[in-house]
């Protein structure tokens, strides 16, 4: 997060993404330490600081709602720190989900791949995949390589990258907090399971792409590099 060979940290890059989206209100950056942190606070953002013993991104989330007050009739989305080329829009689409399901407990986003040289990233295990109803609900989140055809490839139709940013509301995240782990949620180590293993339902959006996060050192060099190139381009305008 504190990386900044392009002159912004990289959470600087991420702030400045959610603030393009359109009717925010507010822009909060919930952390667990204080050099973070200062990070956030040296170029204006706002901060709350949440215990270093939480569990999960999600129940930081939860937290930090619970400290800033927040209504029932507000939508929270969660965006990860390391996701610097996150579309705005996206988080829109995230917002209208909320709007339009009222019954729902959370919404998130997937982005489907049908061309063959998907193979690597669907049996890839840090690639989680989504399986829907025919109403756009989750019905699973997984690492394993599903679905896949009768001889282990790629279904016809392709198959869901989840992609991972979320919008609550207030009251699902407070549940959050009060539901047990279980024990999907153990095995595959994804904590949005939890919601589904209650009985809640999560909305998933599907949209056209996203650009990847920030999970390498490869991965940063490549966002320095475009980064740098789209400045320069600029000035040469």
């Amino acid at each position: 997060m504190l990386l900044d060979r392009t002159g912004w940290t990289l959470i600087q890059h991420v702030h400045d993404r959610c603030l393009q989206v359109p009717g925010v209100s507010r822009v909060v950056v919930a952390t667990d330490g204080a050099e973070i942190g200062s990070a956030v606070k040296s170029f204006g953002g706002e901060v709350i600081e949440t215990s270093p013993e939480l569990p999960s991104g999600t129940d930081r989330v939860a937290a930090a709602c619970e400290r800033l007050g927040l209504s029932d009739d507000h939508y929270i989305v969660n965006v990860q720190g390391d996701e610097p080329e996150l579309d705005p829009k996206h988080v829109s689409q995230l917002f209208e989900l909320l709007e339009n399901h009222p019954d729902c407990a959370a919404a998130t986003l997937a982005t489907r791949h049908v061309h063959v040289d998907s193979e690597g990233s669907f049996r890839d295990r840090n690639r989680v995949k989504v399986i829907l109803d025919e109403r756009g609900r989750a019905l699973l989140f997984t690492r394993e390589p599903v679905p896949s055809s009768p001889v282990g490839q790629i279904p016809a139709a392709g198959w869901l990258q989840h992609l991972g940013i979320y919008g609550f509301r207030p009251d699902s995240l407070r549940q959050f907090t009060r539901l047990p782990v279980g024990g999907l949620e153990s095995q595959e180590r994804l904590e949005q399971l939890r919601l589904l293993e209650s009985g809640l339902e999560i909305r998933v959006g599907e949209v056209s792409g996203a650009m990847p996060g920030i999970d390498t050192e490869e991965d940063y060099e490549r966002f320095v590099e475009k980064t740098l190139q789209m400045r320069e381009d600029a000035r040469s305008k």
